[in-house]
Parts: C-alpha cells; structure tokens; sequence
C-alpha cells in the first residue's frame, strides 16, 4: 500500500483525539473502518505507530516519528486546497467571501442572519464541528477566516500560533438541563449535591468537555454512573429523567426540560472569536457580539444571571 495524504491525516487525528472513536468521528468514518486503516499504515511502515491502552491510543517512538513529518505534509496541503478553494469561491462569486466556523452555539442562527444583512454581496460560508482543535487548524491552514469556538475552563486550547483572538466572553457559565418534574428543578440554582443521584451524560468528542467535568464532579466528590454520547440524544435521556447534562446557557428552556444554573458556577467556557492573520473582523465580532445579546435575552435564567453579575452582555446595544 502507497502512503497518501489521506492516510497521514488520519494518523494526526487519532494522536491529537487519543482515540480511535473520536478520530473516526472527526474524519467522518466508521471505527472499524478507521481502525482497518491504521492496521495497513501500521503493516507498511512495518511497526505498531499507536499503543492501545484502555486511555486511549498513545503514539510509539516510531509513531512520534512520522507524526513529526506527517503533520507538516498535512498541514502543507490543507493550506494549498484551502487558498485554491478560496480563490475558487471568490472567483465563482465575483465578489467577497467570508468562511466562518463555530462549535454548537445558539447564536450561530442570529450571527449568520445579521452578517448576510450587514455584508450583502458577500459570499458567506458556515462549517460548525463539535472540536474548537479542528476549526483553529482550517483557520490557521486558510480553510476558515474566522472561528467562533470555546475554551472549556481547565482545558486550554493551543491557538496556532499567528492567529488573531478576541474574547467575547471571558467566563460563561455552563448550566445544567434535567427533565422538568426533577426534584431539583422547583429550586431556582441547583447544588451539585442534588445531582449525586442522578446519571450525567456528557459528549467526549467535544474538546476538553468530558475532562472538565470530571474536574468539577471529582472536586465536589462526586462520582456519579457518566453516559457518553452526543447532546441530541442527551436531551431525549434528559426529558425522561435517565440523565442530566451540562448545557449552554442560552438554552431555551421546554415544557419538558428545565435549565437551571449550578450553586457557584463550577462549570465554565470561555469564548473566543479566532481569525487568520490580517483578517478584518470588527463587522463579525460585532454581528457574534449582537447574535449573543439577543440569545441571552430570549433564555431569562441566563439573562438574570448576566444581570446579577452586571455584565455589559445584559443590556441591549
């Protein structure tokens, strides 16, 4: 077998994921699949590139090796296709372009609308992922111009180094939705205590998630049964009363779900709006500014929440 472009691509995604559930998420392929892959890598280059430990897919020595000539290649033509792609775009346009990307967010609805009113003629883009790593690396190889991403409290993000970063909000509070006929649900702040009982569902392939809340679950002394999987199927659990999840504030609240914040705020992101060197931003960063103010307006906990802490998000522009 040939080594190709695709092939070292995969080997960078299990080493900065550490696993091959994640890795296989992130390039859009099945496990099994991806793991058949590694095992031809593996049988080329003539030796084990991962060990498989129950943490996770660590690089050998060997594996350490090519990874340090791999990610260059990698990195090499994801900027080639990302500036050919942009020309391309602007070419086919005939006017400007602008490439955004986001993790899940509420605001990303608002932001969009407000930018096509605010940029008209401007060809937009949108490309959303559930890893902030994978979005700052298509800013930092041209793919993107701009990322709005966030940074779990406890697990920095490496930025590549030269891009552009403006913080939108230095520490939003994550708070947490349980069915609506919870017992904890009637109080107005819940203490994590009152979660002991209950099973936590969280999503793995989020950047930095899963640690962060085993941080504040460990540091609380909880050890609560954790569920793993995606936050779709999380509220479904959630309506039913078969588990509870961390959820972004701006999460409106439904008959059936309650969202409520944590005694203390022990969960937190920060926000960022990432950008390619040069990149004019202000008109976006304003459109993510106004996008945000108006989800926070429509959530009333989150809204009460900015008020008590006189954040200048709370008010309307």
């Amino acid at each position: 077998m040939e080594l190709e472009v695709r092939h070292l691509r995969a080997l960078c995604a299990i080493a900065d994921t550490g696993s091959l559930h994640q890795a296989a998420r992130r390039l859009g392929v099945s496990q099994p699949s991806l793991t058949t892959q590694l095992q031809r890598i593996e049988k080329t280059m003539g030796a084990e590139l991962f060990r498989r430990e129950r943490t996770g897919c660590l690089p050998t020595l060997l594996g350490r090796a090519v990874l340090s000539r791999a990610r260059p290649l990698v990195d090499g033509m994801s900027a080639l296709v990302g500036a050919a792609t942009a020309e391309a775009e602007a070419a086919r346009a005939g006017g400007p372009c602008l490439r955004i990307g986001s993790t899940g967010s509420r605001v990303i609805g608002g932001w969009l609308r407000g930018l096509r009113v605010r940029l008209p003629g401007t060809d937009i883009s949108l490309r959303v992922d559930v890893s902030a790593r994978a979005l700052l690396g298509a800013v930092a190889a041209g793919r993107l111009d701009v990322a709005f991403v966030h940074e779990v409290e406890g697990c920095p993000l490496a930025v590549p180094d030269g891009l552009n970063q403006r913080v939108l909000l230095e520490r939003e509070p994550q708070f947490i939705s349980l069915a609506s006929d919870h017992p904890a649900a009637g109080q107005p702040v819940v203490d994590l205590d009152d979660l002991a009982g209950d099973r936590w569902m969280v999503d793995p392939s989020v950047d930095g998630e899963w640690d962060g809340v085993r941080r504040v679950l460990g540091a609380a002394g909880l050890d609560p049964p954790v569920l793993h999987g995606d936050y779709l199927t999380a509220a479904s659990l959630v309506v039913l009363g078969e588990a509870v999840a961390p959820c972004q504030p701006t999460t409106v609240p439904r008959e059936d779900m309650a969202i409520r914040p944590l005694r203390g705020d022990p969960l937190a992101v920060r926000l960022l709006l990432v950008s390619r060197p040069g990149a004019d931003t202000d008109a976006v960063y304003e459109e993510l500014e106004a996008a945000y103010r108006d989800a926070a307006r429509r959530a009333e906990e989150y809204h009460r929440w900015l008020l008590r802490h006189r954040s200048p998000l709370a008010h309307t522009a």
